[in-house]
């Protein structure tokens, strides 16, 4: 790990004089004796690798430091220095690595060698919930009411992201995230920062020897202080006047997107954290070694049981050869292996165990340094387990058993107005800071304008507060009888209050929206990245990442700005080398050169999609005048009802629409304008085109656009409706189906042959 780095993961430690006692015992390991023979570079390397890994372990594990920060450090930079001389003494598990390597392009999938299952979540958040679990249980096991409690393992739900650790020969080879529960992401470079989590797996005491291949699943969670601490370094930097830095809305948040940074010296800087909760031994091959080389001791016979059984039921069986038969033996095994395991786990029996650790844990749970959304309970023994076996991808076996929503009581000091990417209005109560689930709330969602008049939520209210799946705050009620003389209705404004807009709201719908989409900031982001769309003037190279950098360095304003934009202010922007800048403007050159629908399409008008835009523009024939148009001319244009009509009224009203409009034309933003067409004089007007498998010379855009400049409509699906069903090669059911309805069928040349046909 790179010193600086180093420095932000360990805190300073005050050493009692026990603790300075064993520093002078691990120093004097060290240490050596004058008259012997000096270590060997490899040897040196080997003992300060363990030493630094046992104090590691002692230091983020367990919480009881031994050796003092300055000795660590002395240490670690020992060990850099002989491996910067000595490179081939460089290995995977050295604590030097657990920081390093250039920045990822992107994450690489991983197929899981034993699935991540879900675990599914009961509902009854009562004791009544435990109850039936548990009823479940036994009446699965085929159990009487006079056979034993069933054995059960109550652990805690935490809010974070699930991960998966691969351990071979002992070392951390792979991290992946959960993802579908078959695939994830590879993100080894960023678990790898994370100092509970060992680099190398070291067996201790009578623990078992460490299996040749094992996965650990667990969670990665940020505590609720670092948290805190995290987001006052945010404030800070925001003050300080630093681009594109925010704070985070809850650890959750900021644990995932720690996770899945490209850059592991980012992930280093926030501060992550692990718990372990469960072990499974996958089919033992390696990427370095044989499986049968790795193998322990009857691991042969374990190989062919996974030929013959799921990886699961393989992994079950792998575990009882290990001397493991129980869920808690395996946590007991981890913890002996150096993981980090909650010591609020709980063996238990029968329903009434497992109310008492649902309880306690509702009591205990604000005091915890972390966030948690329920407990879950797991069968403890492995063969019970297997019996149980599973439904889709959840085990039979566990149930998550969440806590109801946590509700407090604090006042409205006044109600904003936020503006969403897309436009909504939303109002937001701003409230005095009230800590609800484990965070300290200060403001919550009144959803619209219809939510907040349902409420009657008044600004100087005293107003019951929840965290809505323990992540939306929003307001719950009103206390009534506190309600001050002095508390203020609140009323929806009629102007976009970032940009001055119009907002409107439309027939049968409950949001207010901006309606200056292409001039409102907050839109900003969003209509641009609509703009470049590869179905509008398509930017092929003006991805979300390079936006997010081009608005939050001011380098892009408007759409405009896109087409004013220089070599230099793309080459200063981060990751971005002087090849992939001529890429980008070489694609903006290339979006100058584009058709009316599709630049129609790309200024974002609500409810105009595709196919609307190029129902206006064969309508009308040129941009004036459909920016012209008056509501009864819009409503003459095909599948064009009142609603769309009032919404691109609306738009072109607008002043900084239309400016927005000239300014993308005298930048040199060009298209083919015609005649204006009704649409009843078009040859296949009021017929309906399905498109099906693959043509020999035309894209599928390239005939859905000769078909609609024929005034036909082009479906996704067949129908009695449908005239007429083009085919391919490959085509499938589609195909079928007009068949079997004794619909037209025609090829493509058979296509050509019949818009030839009325083109003469």
């Amino acid at each position: 790990m790179p010193e600086t780095s180093l420095q932000a993961h360990r805190k300073r430690v005050v050493c009692s004089a026990e603790h300075a006692h064993r520093a002078r015992s691990s120093q004097r390991v060290m240490t050596h004796d004058l008259f012997s023979t000096p270590p060997s570079a490899a040897e040196r390397a080997a003992q300060l690798r363990d030493v630094l890994n046992h104090h590691a372990h002692l230091y983020y594990v367990l919480d009881t430091p031994e050796l003092p920060d300055a000795e660590y450090d002395r240490l670690f930079r020992e060990l850099q220095a002989l491996e910067a001389q000595h490179p081939e003494l460089l290995t995977p598990d050295s604590p030097t690595q657990r920081v390093g390597g250039k920045a990822l392009d992107a994450f690489a999938s991983v197929r899981h060698a034993v699935p991540m299952l879900s675990i599914r979540t009961e509902t009854d958040t009562e004791a009544s919930g435990a109850e039936s679990f548990d009823t479940r249980i036994r009446k699965e096991l085929g159990l009487t009411p006079d056979d034993p409690q069933v054995d059960y393992v109550a652990e805690l739900k935490f809010d974070g992201l699930a991960m998966s650790l691969r351990y071979e020969n002992g070392v951390l080879v792979q991290a992946a995230t959960r993802g579908d529960g078959e695939t994830g992401e590879d993100v080894t470079h960023n678990i790898r920062t994370i100092g509970q989590i060992p680099l190398k797996l070291v067996a201790s005491g009578n623990s078992q020897a460490v299996p040749a291949v094992l996965e650990v699943r667990g969670e990665v969670y940020i505590a609720r202080a670092d948290f805190e601490a995290l987001n006052e370094r945010q404030r800070a930097r925001i003050a300080a006047g630093e681009k594109g830095e925010k704070t985070f809305v809850n650890p959750r948040n900021a644990a995932a997107g720690a996770v899945r940074q490209l850059d592991p010296t980012i992930a280093a800087q926030r501060p992550l954290s692990f718990f372990a909760y469960s072990l499974t031994l996958p089919p033992t091959t390696s990427t370095s070694t044989s499986a049968e080389e790795q193998a322990p001791a009857g691991a042969q016979g374990q190989q062919q049981t996974q030929a013959e059984n799921t990886p699961l039921e393989a992994s079950t069986q792998a575990l009882s050869q290990l001397g493991i038969q129980t869920h808690h033996q395996a946590l007991e095994q981890l913890r002996a292996w150096g993981l980090p395991v909650s010591s609020h786990t709980s063996c238990v029996q029968g329903a009434a165990g497992l109310i008492a650790f649902h309880q306690r844990i509702a009591a205990e749970r604000d005091s915890l340094p972390f966030d948690i959304d329920g407990v879950v309970y797991k069968v403890n023994s492995l063969q019970q387990q297997a019996q149980l076996g599973f439904v889709t991808r959840e085990p039979r076996w566990a149930v998550a058993h969440k806590y109801p929503a946590q509700e407090q009581l604090t006042t409205v000091l006044d109600i904003d107005v936020q503006v969403g990417r897309t436009g909504k209005l939303t109002p937001v109560a701003k409230l005095a800071p009230v800590f609800v689930g484990g965070v300290t709330v200060t403001n919550a969602t009144l959803h619209n304008e219809d939510e907040a008049r349902r409420k009657d939520v008044r600004i100087g209210d005293t107003v019951v507060v929840r965290r809505a799946g323990d992540v939306i705050p929003e307001v719950v009620s009103v206390i009534a009888e506190k309600r001050l003389h002095e508390a203020q209705l609140f009323t929806m404004p009629t102007h976009c209050p970032v940009c001055g807009s119009v907002a409107v709201r439309e027939e049968g719908e409950a949001d207010h929206r901006c309606s200056g989409g292409l001039f409102c900031s907050a839109q900003r982001k969003q209509a641009i990245l609509h703009f470049a769309h590869r179905r509008a003037v398509d930017i092929e190279d003006l991805g979300d990442k390079l936006v997010d950098q081009l608005v939050d360095g001011g380098v892009i304003h408007t759409l405009p700005d896109i087409y004013k934009m220089g070599f230099s202010s793309l080459v200063a922007l981060d990751r971005m080398a002087e090849k992939s800048a001529n890429n980008v403007l070489a694609s903006i050159e290339k979006s100058k050169h584009t058709t009316l629908p599709r630049f129609l399409f790309g200024l974002g008008i609500r409810h105009v999609g595709e196919t609307t835009a190029k129902d206006l523009a064969r309508h009308f024939g040129g941009i004036d005048a459909i920016m012209n148009a008056t509501l009864e001319q819009l409503l003459q244009v095909r599948d064009v009802g009142p609603v769309v009509a009032q919404s691109v009224r609306t738009f072109f009203d607008q002043p900084h629409n239309r400016e927005v409009v000239e300014q993308l034309q005298a930048c040199g933003v060009q298209w083919q304008e015609g005649e204006p067409t009704a649409g009843a004089n078009l040859p296949l007007a009021g017929q309906t085109f399905v498109l099906t498998g693959t043509l020999p010379t035309l894209s599928r855009d390239q005939a859905k656009d000769m078909l609609e400049a024929a005034g036909a409509k082009v479906a996704g699906s067949v129908s009695k409706k449908t005239h007429c069903v083009v085919a391919g090669a490959e085509a499938g059911s589609k195909l079928d189906k007009a068949k079997e309805l004794g619909i037209l069928v025609l090829d493509e040349a058979g296509l050509l042959a019949l818009l030839d046909s009325h083109q003469s």
